[in-house]
């Protein structure tokens, strides 16, 4: 079968290239997958330049989701999932014609869902669902500050928070992400391009408080984020698009600027501090993945939760794919197809 592989790091265009590799081997609980097509994560980003530890080393087969069908069955996996379209989680592997992963993080898919659509419903969709529902509940009333939320991740948060009846906090760059965060609903859009975002979020906010913050940001946000929380808020940290640089030095200015955590100050203050990695979720907790990825999927079939999309590239696209992802100017699902 063909992959996408990662020969080194760098250059999207210069360390990712299509090659012949084995298919994958189906074990006990796992599923193989004829693929549609795959999903990029801001992940794969830094994987791609060397910045995200728990990618494996080059060379290497990337890739945390795909859409397709159920083409094997492992010893233990019920038998009613042979043929079925789905859409999966993946745990490497995604970039190629076929993948295996468990079928505890396989969900059915309708036959006429768009890729991109079923694409976001995975990593970001369970991720999204796992925040707002599990890690830190989301409520009627809350003040809800999510960042990067025209992001894969963000624009369902966003959608989450307003259908339980909170007022978001949407921070992005650009009008063009303004407008669209308004047509969802968002009470207050953030535009990081017009400055201080946090002093912005300070000014609307009055002498209130944000109850619930989503920061994929890291670095000198973080620290903001912590002064803007009130007694009882939590802070969800889930990612660390801030850092920009390789090697010790960019690790020690990015951990530097989010300056100093003392557990005492936060429950003296009230406030709580949760670190999502999903890939950890699903080695301790799998049936967590199953329940987040059957929520997310119901939630799309039900027509509330709509995935935007920013488009599906054709199969040698995948670099201009990780190059628009990491231009920071798409907006929703960045996805390929086979």
């Amino acid at each position: 079968m063909q992959a996408w592989r990662l020969l080194g790091h760098g250059e999207p265009e210069r360390v990712l290239a299509l090659r012949e590799v084995p298919d994958p081997v189906v074990g006990p609980g796992s599923v193989l997958i004829q693929s549609e097509g795959f999903g990029l994560n801001y992940a794969d980003v830094m994987a791609v330049q060397g910045l995200y530890r728990d990618a494996p080393p080059p060379p290497c087969v990337l890739g945390y989701e795909a859409v397709g069908r159920v083409v094997g069955l492992g010893d233990g996996v019920p038998a009613g999932l042979l043929g079925k379209r789905v859409v999966a989680m993946t745990r490497f592997g995604g970039y190629a014609e076929r993948v295996a992963t468990d079928h505890q993080a396989v969900a059915v898919i309708p036959e006429d869902m768009p890729l991109g659509t079923a694409t976001a419903l995975a990593t970001q969709g369970c991720t999204a669902w796992y925040m707002a529902t599990l890690a830190a509940p989301l409520r009627s009333g809350q003040r809800v500050l999510v960042h990067s939320a025209a992001g894969g991740v963000g624009q369902l948060l966003v959608q989450l928070a307003l259908r339980r009846g909170c007022t978001v906090f949407a921070v992005a760059s650009g009008e063009r992400k303004m407008a669209y965060l308004r047509t969802l609903g968002v009470q207050h859009a953030i535009d990081r391009a017009l400055g201080d975002p946090a002093g912005q979020v300070r000014r609307l906010l009055g002498p209130a408080s944000i109850d619930v913050g989503f920061n994929a940001v890291g670095g000198r946000s973080f620290k903001q984020d912590l002064a803007l929380l009130g007694s009882g808020g939590v802070l969800v940290l889930f990612g660390g698009a801030e850092r920009g640089s390789k090697g010790a030095f960019g690790t020690l200015r990015f951990v530097w600027s989010m300056g100093l955590v003392v557990p005492i100050l936060l429950m003296m203050r009230s406030k709580g501090l949760i670190g999502v990695n999903m890939l950890r979720i699903s080695e301790h907790r799998p049936e967590l993945i199953a329940e987040c990825l059957r929520g997310v999927v119901e939630a799309a079939n039900d027509g509330w939760l709509v995935p935007a999309v920013h488009r599906v590239f054709d199969r040698d696209g995948l670099p201009e794919a990780v190059r628009a992802l990491q231009g920071g100017a798409t907006i929703g699902k960045v996805a390929v197809r086979w």
